[in-house]
């Protein structure tokens, strides 16, 4: 086992003190971080799970698989949230999502891999192929805001109409993208899955076939217990924000998204240490793709089934973080070169607007 698996072995001792502060009703603020921690092992291993299953049942319906599990914590955690009606929580934590991973985890792995390195190369093609979609889903973003902003008493039914159509054409290039890297153009990718396959090996982690059977009970079972600790964690959201003096949006933009992608988070950096920058820009902006083309499309659609409709009209405030954190995402890997001065940037810019959200007075709908 290695190590990362042992330490997140270890921290699943949170999810039964977790499950017992909340039968036990200690402190919602204790009961909100304790629920935290115990996701955090849990999306590891969902991560884990997910790449032993997919070495047995071969690339193209693996890479199928981590792209369906690749962001099943956060998923998780936003389906219970819109559930509870918190859907500006909701739509704070993909917004929250995309700035996490375009400018903390790649400037994270881009600081920390260029100060072994002194320069990191990466694909340009795959970058620019990842950086056009990310500019399709801002756009997506945009256009709700602005009939929005730009119509007199627009319904909200209509702008609901006009995000379900944006949705389903988002979940069509998200289709499109995956045939894309698994089938007609696989080959840009292999540099990524060839150093992936070369790290497993290194670590020892694949020197023998994996137990379909038992990575996908790991699967399961690790996927219930999030959607568990999930409703644990939304249940006290409120009280706990509250206690800590932070507004829900500074919770749902940046809070949220750390907890939810913190295993995934710590595999791009962890690579990028390892001089393999071709998978740790695969895997953030691999990562933002997914939450943009396929997870909040997804919840629109689920919204309506739960009987809590989401659109796509975000906070404008919101729309201003994420047009800066892919502008200048795509600004610095359009060269695909990184240095650590280069990760300063990206990790500077997130604090900027980190400070910005937290001072932020604005209270998003469902909660406050």
């Amino acid at each position: 086992m290695s190590i990362k698996n042992t330490i997140f072995g270890v921290l699943l001792v949170f999810v039964p003190i977790s499950l017992a502060a909340h039968y036990l009703e200690w402190d919602p603020l204790v009961q909100f971080a304790l629920a935290c921690l115990a996701v955090l092992p849990l999306a590891a291993w969902i991560g884990t799970a997910t790449e032993e299953v997919a070495v047995v049942v071969g690339p193209t319906l693996g890479a199928l698989l981590n792209a369906t599990f690749g962001n099943a914590a956060e998923l998780i955690i936003a389906l219970v949230a819109l559930k509870a009606g918190l859907i500006g929580v909701v739509k704070a934590s993909l917004t929250g999502s995309i700035v996490c991973n375009l400018l903390l985890v790649m400037g994270l792995s881009m600081f920390l891999g260029g100060l072994r390195y002194k320069e990191q190369t990466f694909v340009t093609v795959v970058a620019r192929t990842n950086a056009s979609a990310m500019n399709l889903a801002v756009v997506a973003m945009l256009l709700p805001a602005a009939v929005n902003f730009t119509s007199d008493g627009i319904e909200e039914t209509t702008l609901l109409k006009i995000s379900l159509f944006v949705g389903i054409i988002l979940i069509l290039v998200y289709a499109s993208t995956l045939l894309f890297s698994m089938k007609t153009h696989r080959y840009l990718y292999d540099a990524g899955v060839a150093e992936k396959e070369k790290s497993a090996e290194g670590e020892g982690e694949h020197a023998h076939k994996p137990n379909l059977f038992l990575w996908i009970g790991v699967l399961l079972v690790a996927t219930v217990f999030v959607a568990i600790e999930s409703e644990l964690l939304v249940g006290t959201l409120e009280e706990a924000t509250a206690q800590l003096g932070l507004t829900e949006l500074f919770t749902g933009v940046i809070l949220l998204p750390i907890i939810g992608n913190a295993a995934e988070n710590a595999a791009a950096v962890s690579v990028a240490v390892k001089n393999k920058m071709d998978l740790s820009v695969s895997v953030a902006m691999g990562a933002t793709m997914q939450v943009a083309l396929f997870v909040a499309p997804v919840l629109v659609l689920a919204g309506l089934y739960l009987g809590q409709p989401m659109d796509l009209n975000f906070n404008p405030f919101e729309l201003v973080a994420v047009l800066v954190a892919v502008f200048i995402a795509n600004s610095i890997s359009n060269d695909g070169r990184s240095n650590w001065l280069e990760g300063v940037l990206l990790i500077s810019t997130y604090a900027v607007i980190g400070i910005a959200f937290f001072f932020h007075p604005v209270i998003v709908e469902g909660l406050g």
